[in-house]
């Protein structure tokens, strides 16, 4: 009986193989297909279970032909040549060249009937029962135990379904998620992972971008479907990313390296970093408030004058890249780095791409011609066909070219004859000039940065631009942002993707990989360039608000996609105070997420707490890099509504502090005469019994009423003799109290008092305290005093692990 029990979970295994044809094994994994050409298991070669669904419809590979969307009839397996042989309906066949390497096995479309003629070719999708993590763009599914994973080969391959003919990813939110892709997508049954490669050797005319109508062109470099190709790999969870870095070395994927690591996993891929623009007369002081912060990476946020041919500020780079350079090499002799922020390839009208003669390479949404002629002051220009210029769902420079003459319209006509109308010629320095009936007029597309943006060609060349800056001048970060802009292309995420894949490939070998590089898109074949990505702004709301909800979000997409993770911007203002910045790292050390810190020079200047910040950010980023923080510790700080702060003790260790703080209004009330005024509140503390600390802000009624004081606050706890402290809180100014000394600060954190006490601060017990406030409000129009209470918790002592 023990030996059958033991023989049952092999013959269970050898069951799901009995429809079978051809298996391909690996060290971990055992693909199974059937003589028909469909999957008949996905398995786990050592613990013999097979993830594949039962009773789902899946296909090895489906191809598209006269709008019909074939499936496979029969198979048969070529050992020697090692060929899968596909034969579909209306006699189409198709040959795989099948690999089977150590942890992973690779398919290539190799032969295809009539290949010219097919719209594109699909892979999958594989489905899978395993539904606990869908890794949406790397392609990766996952649980414990096991994972299933795509990798596309090369460029051309597509990860996710070919569902839109724009070719752009779906971003949707699904159980309050944003889920950026379908290479891997959840299902009823699990998950499912695919993959495909679109014919693009004709031009289409195709929904894209907000345009029902846009000419898509022909692109016939790439060789159309054949050389399609793809891994697939099932591993034990804790092995997929090493899995994924042997795939990349042994199929000549990029494989970045940062300071010797395989960038997917370096410590250094999360490095925060200082967003400050500078020049060449602010480098040096700019670099020392960087190293102040104990950050390697200082990044300008704007540097260009123009988009396109990518001129640097002439005020503060004179000599243009040169002139970068020259900050570079004086970062690099303090051993720091610097970086800069690009908008891909947005093109802005001051450019020579678009002045004073457009270049012919401008994205078109489609073509016309003109049906009458127009002499150089016509404000009405006519057009045979209205079709490309009367979508305004994205239009917002409302322009087109004939020759070398931009012309704004602002609407077209609402019959025929059709025409553009109030017209504004010579649009952009360009020159105003008569034309032809018959003339070619090309609908530009832009973006509502009111830029232009490039054909593929054009791409390419600013993509090699931006490749040849950082060659000539030794910068080491980049952010690609606004790379959506490629879809002007007509070719979707195939273009941004080739976009990245050119400024990477030209980039000289002392640069290629060690340049740590984001975008504000993600992409499958981009998964293996871009170090990381790094989502949410500043400008929206206050200091922890702005965008938390799409920080947070983020953090679970970027685990769920095997990336190192980030916060995003935060904005340092004068106004900033250190709990909010010590809040904003403990997030980072929850989540091993760097940041990007937006300021400036002089920003810096008036902040009056500026060493304690920089000091703060340089203890929590040590720290967070030396990977101190304990596994519980990290979990209690991913929750934003903790708060923590990190000190050095007198033995020099890193300790951990719990912080609790409750919120409290006490408002101006105008009550008869004699009747009280005060406010009370309740706080719990849950921590040991120790002498008050607080904030107490003063925030008058309205900003333009800078009269408002409020005078002597006096402060109860738990019916104890009132503490009053003798001063004055006038607009927007601040009382700090850290528990041992009272001062006043104004609204910039500029030091105006140290405030002489009379006796002890009052303590908060453990457990529930009852709190009274009171003192006198003056002014027009009244105020509110915000007060911040705050407890220490027992200190916990840190230990570096890495």
């Amino acid at each position: 009986m023990k030996r059958m029990l033991l023989l049952l979970p092999l013959i269970l295994f050898i069951q799901n193989f009995v429809y079978a044809q051809v298996n391909f094994s690996t060290r971990q994994f055992r693909l199974g297909l059937t003589n028909d050409g469909r999957l008949s298991s996905l398995a786990s070669g050592t613990a013999n279970k097979n993830y594949l669904p039962q009773g789902v419809r899946n296909a090895l590979l489906t191809v598209k032909m006269d709008g019909k969307e074939l499936e496979p009839v029969s198979l048969q397996w070529k050992a020697k040549p090692g060929l899968l042989m596909l034969s579909y309906p209306g006699n189409v066949e198709a040959a795989i060249k099948v690999v089977q390497q150590q942890d992973y096995i690779t398919l290539e479309l190799t032969q295809l009937t009539n290949a010219t003629a097919a719209e594109w070719i699909k892979w999958g999708p594989f489905p899978t029962t395993i539904a606990d993590t869908i890794g949406e763009v790397v392609g990766v599914v996952r649980n414990k135990d096991f994972a299933i994973g795509i990798q596309a080969l090369n460029v051309k391959t597509l990860g996710g379904s070919p569902d839109v003919d724009s070719d752009i990813q779906p971003t949707v939110e699904v159980n309050e998620q944003l889920l950026r892709g379908d290479v891997a997508k959840a299902t009823s049954y699990g998950s499912l992972i695919q993959a495909y490669c679109r014919n693009r050797n004709k031009d289409r005319v195709i929904d894209n971008w907000s345009h029902p109508r846009y000419l898509a062109p022909a692109f016939k470099q790439d060789g159309g479907v054949i050389g399609s190709k793809l891994a697939i790999f099932g591993v034990a969870t804790p092995q997929v990313l090493a899995v994924i870095s042997s795939i990349e070395l042994k199929e000549n994927l990029p494989h970045p390296m940062l300071d010797g690591v395989w960038g997917k996993v370096a410590p250094h891929s999360t490095e925060s970093y200082l967003i400050m623009d500078f020049g060449v007369n602010t480098i040096k002081e700019a670099l020392a408030l960087t190293q102040q912060a104990g950050l390697r990476y200082l990044y300008h946020g704007g540097p260009f004058d123009t988009w396109g041919h990518f001129r640097m500020n002439n005020k503060e780079f004179p000599d243009n890249w040169a002139s970068m350079k020259a900050c570079v090499d004086i970062a690099k002799a303090q051993q720091m780095r610097l970086g800069l922020h690009t908008l891909s390839n947005f093109i802005t009208t001051n450019d020579p791409y678009v002045t004073p003669i457009p270049d012919a390479r401008l994205a078109r949404v489609g073509y016309s011609v003109l049906a009458a002629d127009a002499n150089a002051s016509a404000n009405e220009v006519v057009i045979g066909d209205p079709s490309f210029f009367n979508q305004f769902g994205n239009n917002t420079l409302k322009a087109v070219v004939v020759g070398t003459e931009i012309i704004r319209y602002s609407s077209v006509s609402a019959s025929a004859p059709w025409k553009l109308l109030n017209c504004q010629r010579g649009a952009f320095g360009t020159t105003a000039s008569a034309h032809k009936t018959g003339d070619s007029i090309g609908k530009l597309m832009d973006h509502p940065y009111q830029v232009f943006l490039g054909n593929y060609e054009l791409d390419q060349e600013m993509a090699k631009t931006i490749a040849r800056l950082y060659n000539e001048t030794g910068l080491m970060q980049i952010s690609f942002d606004g790379l959506e802009g490629c879809w002007s292309e007509g070719m979707g995420d195939y273009g941004k993707q080739l976009f990245i894949k050119t400024w990477f490939d030209n980039l000289s070998p002392a640069l290629k990989g060690k340049v740590i590089n984001d975008a504000s898109n993600p992409g499958h074949y981009f998964w293996h360039i871009y170090t990381r990505m790094n989502w949410g702004e500043p400008w929206y709301a206050g200091f922890r608000e702005s965008q938390l909800q799409l920080r947070l979000r983020n953090q679970q997409f970027y685990r769920r996609n095997l990336m190192p993770s980030m916060l995003g911007w935060f904005s340092l203002k004068a106004e900033t105070s250190l709990e909010d910045i010590e809040w904003m790292l403990a997030r980072g050390a929850g989540f091993d997420a760097g940041f990007g810190l937006s300021t400036s020079l002089e920003t810096m200047k008036k902040h009056g707490r500026l060493n304690e910040v920089l000091a703060a950010i340089k203890l929590w980023e040590d720290a967070r890099q030396k990977g101190m923080f304990t596994a519980s510790q990290k979990l209690l700080m991913e929750d934003t509504r903790n708060e923590f702060h990190l000190e050095k003790n007198a033995a020099g260790d890193h300790q951990l502090i719990p912080v609790h703080n409750s919120h409290f209004v006490h408002e101006q009330k105008i009550r008869q005469p004699g009747e009280p005024v005060f406010s009370t509140f309740s706080f719990q503390n849950p921590h040991a019994s120790q002498a008050a600390a607080f904030i107490i802000t003063m925030v008058p009624k309205k900003e333009s009423d800078l009269e408002v004081t409020f005078s002597n606050p006096v402060i109860t706890i738990n019916q104890q003799d009132a503490f009053t402290i003798p001063v004055t809180l006038k607009y927007n100014q601040h009382l700090y109290c850290d528990g041992k000394t009272v001062k006043l600060y104004d609204r910039q954190w500029q030091l105006l008092q140290t405030i002489g006490l009379n006796g002890p601060l009052p303590s908060l017990v453990n457990g529930s305290n009852q709190l009274s406030f009171d003192g006198k409000f003056s002014g027009e129009n009244g105020g509110d005093l915000k007060i911040e209470m705050r407890v220490k918790g027992t200190p916990e002592k840190l230990k570096a692990t890495r």
